[in-house]
Formats: structure tokens, C-alpha cells, sequence
């Protein structure tokens, strides 16, 4: 497993569940942010574009709750497909991912 649950002396290549938080949250503000800015702009409900947006946005809210959800269940970090820990550093990049690199690739196929 790639999540490091202590909050101090982690080894290289784990996140700790303290960093893993941080990160969520980060990106969960941003988010929250740009779906604010979709609604200020007053935009009609009809503007495909906007919409769409904004359905991705909640998506990608989903999935960051999802990834709260396997911090708490200890699962974090292992990735959904092969099981193996999903590298530290797509972690960073992407924290609320589920899938190691080859496993997303194999579900965009």
C-alpha cells in the first residue's frame, strides 16, 4: 500500500494519510471554486458547454470524497485494478485517482 498513515519520518515513495488529506482538500477547494465560478457566470442552463463543465466538476467531486472514503477504509493508495500501490508521485498529481497508470490506461480502452 502506497499511504503511510503516520504523520512523520515517512519513507520515500509513501504519502502519508495526513499529506493525502491535504491534497484532497486542495483539490476539493479548487473544484468547489470552479463550480462557483460556473454559476456566477449566469450562464443558461442550456449552454452545453457550461453544463458539461459543470457535470464533469461534480465527477471529480465524487471521485475526491470517494478517495476521502479509502483513506478512511485504510485502501488508499492501492489502486482498484491490479491491487498494487499506485506510485507516490501520480498521488501527488492526481490524489483522488484509484488506478495505477496501466490499469487506467486498460479502463480508457
Amino acid at each position: 500500500m502506497s499511504l503511510d498513515t503516520s504523520r512523520t519520518g515517512s519513507r520515500p515513495g509513501r504519502v502519508t494519510a495526513h499529506d493525502a488529506r491535504q491534497r484532497l482538500e486542495h483539490a476539493r477547494n479548487s473544484r468547489m471554486a470552479q463550480l462557483q465560478a460556473l454559476d456566477a457566470t449566469g450562464q443558461s442552463a442550456e449552454d452545453h458547454l457550461m453544463s458539461a463543465q459543470a457535470d464533469a466538476i461534480r465527477r471529480v467531486l465524487e471521485e475526491i470524497d470517494e478517495a476521502f472514503a479509502r483513506i478512511d477504509a485504510c485502501t488508499y493508495g492501492t489502486c482498484l485494478g491490479c491491487s498494487k500501490p499506485i506510485p507516490a508521485e501520480r498521488l501527488e498529481i492526481l490524489p483522488y485517482t484509484r488506478y495505477c497508470v496501466a490499469c487506467q490506461s486498460r479502463a480508457a480502452a
